[in-house]
């Protein structure tokens, strides 16, 4: 069966709401989302970000039956500049998804990024580009064996979330975190709240307030 393309349920983000997402770590989204966005923390950054930097964009799903990876060109060749390419390939180990060839022609699209929850390879070379991120749950030399099945902008589970296509994602070295479609705009007066509130914490701290007059803790009781 070849390739599907599927019809995403939700429409397009505005490019405004998702710069304005820039700001937010993916803990403060974590905590936000009650816990229920985060992806499995085994699927990791190939490379830390530097200071104040993280992937934020709109997803693209590319879902990939064992050792298939078709889906990734697909998702390459449908993607706009700033989307991040979330592809679902089982958590498996036995091949990579995306190496550096798809990965620069991602990159010269101005893809932000490729999530994979399976493996990826030549990280050496894609680690050097400073434009470009790769999350993953492997590191794997062997490439994949076909290129003929799969679907993207379908709906799909990754590292545990399910995830949409036109979902926001945001990576950081803490992990990925997806905010569904309909929250985006949502949340995101309430996560900038909090990461004006933590600037504020740390000022405190800083001037040698306690932890548990900042965060007012319940006292004690005494025994």
């Amino acid at each position: 069966m070849p390739t599907r393309l599927a019809t995403p349920a939700h429409p397009r983000l505005p490019q405004a709401l998702i710069d304005a997402w820039q700001a937010v770590p993916s803990s403060v989204i974590a905590d936000q989302l009650g816990g229920s966005g985060h992806a499995d923390p085994a699927i990791r950054p190939t490379r830390s970000f530097a200071p104040g930097k993280r992937l934020v964009g709109q997803v693209i799903t590319a879902w990939c039956e064992p050792a298939d990876y078709g889906p990734v060109h697909h998702a390459i060749n449908v993607a706009e500049r700033g989307d991040v390419i979330v592809v679902a390939a089982g958590g498996r180990k036995d091949a990579a998804m995306i190496g550096d060839l798809l990965g620069g022609a991602a990159r010269r699209k101005g893809i932000a990024g490729v999530v994979v929850d399976g493996a990826v390879r030549d990280v050496g070379p894609v680690s050097q580009w400073p434009d470009f991120v790769f999350f993953s749950r492997w590191i794997m030399p062997r490439g994949p064996s076909s290129m003929e099945r799969g679907i993207v902008n379908g709906p799909i589970v990754f590292g545990g979330v399910a995830v949409q296509p036109h979902d926001l994602v945001v990576g950081d070295d803490d992990g990925l975190v997806f905010v569904p479609h309909g929250l985006v705009e949502a949340k995101l007066a309430p996560c900038l709240a909090r990461v004006k509130a933590e600037a504020e914490w740390e000022t405190l701290l800083a001037g040698g307030a306690s932890t548990v007059e900042t965060f007012k803790v319940p006292p004690m009781e005494k025994a």
